[in-house]
């Protein structure tokens, strides 16, 4: 079997969608014949936004995991901040106070590319032990956090392995980076950093065709053709539920985080006009709430198989892509479980956007533009009368196992070229 070494911060106990795409991988590594060997935190020392003990029980059980300690400055935030972690986007911060402004101000520029750094030379003694131990010749490493990359570009440079770099996100061009509030050499070097992983990785990995665009043009060094486009998915098995209880009323359902990017203007003028369940599952931001309080209720994060369940009992799934620059490349992990629940989508985002491509090929929903209104309501009121329906079987093709099966190839070819 191919030996690969995976370091990623994120792990079981951890939860969250960045987690759930390597569990995936690994979860079907053995079909491909890819031994994997596991490089993350020991959850004692961890700072995990999120929590999900339910993902543990899709590991192999003969997988190989090796929990190193870290040295992060979260305890100290933490205590500052009613014992949270930040969420992406700070949706869990609301508007920020004094402290919290110090704090985002601290970590933007006394901790590049981020607070999570601190993990990186335990990681490190450790990945070296384990690719001596094993003879393993290629290392994956996924981020965010951003810093984990840095770990595979001293790992290039000292033993001369073949690296790929998977980003599940951009790198400084987040949406929510400008709130990290960087100076302008703090900015420049986290540039730096980001420039020379992408031109010194032998391969790279992006969820998303437009973030491939966008990092092939960070440096003339940079060959489009090392850039590979492995977006997220689905795992059949997670939708194998055989007792389940539809909600009462048409309910359309969101699930994840969802921060005052998110335009919900016109879904509320629109659902304002109809009778119906609208509830949100997730970490939301303060002004989100306020805006939706008459029509919506909210719901904390819930484990993953809970908001499997909540997929199948909801007769809509709502998709909303923040307004900010670069959106069109936004492939969020609730995209792909939304396409397995198969249930009709309504995004609201730009029409020319990935998510919005995807969706039309599998005809699993309509996109709409953030003022449009009328579409949206017509769209509810369709699919309440039950006018819609899935026209293909495209969907398949973003199953976790096929997806494996893509990496897998990438894999394959990256090590045949080393050996010409």
């Amino acid at each position: 079997m191919k030996k690969v070494l995976i370091i990623t911060y994120y792990w079981p106990p951890s939860g969250g969608a960045g987690v759930q795409r390597w569990v995936k991988f690994v979860k079907y590594f053995n079909e491909q014949n890819i031994n994997p060997f596991i490089i993350s935190v020991d959850p004692k020392y961890a700072s995990y936004p999120l929590v999900d003990n339910s993902l543990i029980n899709n590991i192999p059980y003969n997988t190989q995991v090796y929990l190193t300690r870290t040295f992060e400055p979260y305890s100290l935030y933490k205590k500052i901040n009613n014992n949270q972690t930040p969420y992406a986007g700070f949706a869990n911060e609301g508007k920020p106070n004094f402290i919290q402004k110090a704090s985002r101000f601290i970590r933007g520029n006394f901790f590049i590319p981020d607070s999570r750094r601190g993990w990186n030379k335990f990681a490190y003694n450790k990945a070296i032990e384990i690719i001596k131990k094993e003879n393993i010749k290629t290392v994956i490493t996924t981020s965010p956090p951003h810093s984990t990359q840095l770990i595979g570009l001293k790992l290039k440079q000292e033993l001369n392995i073949n690296w790929i770099a998977d980003l599940r996100d951009p790198w400084t061009d987040i949406y929510y980076y400008k709130l990290m509030l960087h100076t302008t050499w703090a900015k420049s070097k986290d540039l730096n950093y980001e420039r020379n992983v992408l031109e010194k990785s032998d391969k790279i990995v992006v969820v998303s065709e437009s973030i491939r665009q966008l990092l092939k043009n960070k440096s003339k060094k940079i060959k489009e053709s090392k850039i590979h486009v492995i977006p997220n998915g689905f795992d059949k098995d997670d939708f194998n539920i055989s007792s389940l209880s539809k909600f009462k009323e048409f309910t359309i359902s969101y699930i994840g985080t969802i921060t005052k990017d998110y335009p919900v203007d016109s879904l509320k003028k629109a659902i304002s006009k109809s009778v119906l369940n609208i509830q949100f599952t997730g970490k939301a931001d303060h002004t989100i709430k306020q805006k939706l309080r008459d029509i919506a209720s909210f719901n904390e994060h819930v484990k993953h198989q809970e908001s499997i369940k909540l997929l199948l009992s909801s007769d809509m799934l709502l998709l909303i892509i923040p307004k900010i620059i670069n959106n069109e490349g936004i492939l969020t992990g609730k995209l792909f479980e939304y396409l397995g629940a198969r249930r009709p989508i309504l995004c609201i985002g730009p029409k020319d956007g990935d998510a919005a491509k995807i969706i039309e090929e599998c005809k699993a929903g309509k996109t709409f533009d953030y003022f449009d209104e009328k579409g949206i309501y017509n769209f509810i009121d369709n699919c309440r009368e039950n006018r819609f329906e899935f026209q293909n079987n495209n969907y398949v093709k973003y199953s976790r196992s096929k997806l494996t099966k893509d990496l897998s190839l990438i894999l394959d070819n990256h090590l045949n070229n080393q050996k010409l």
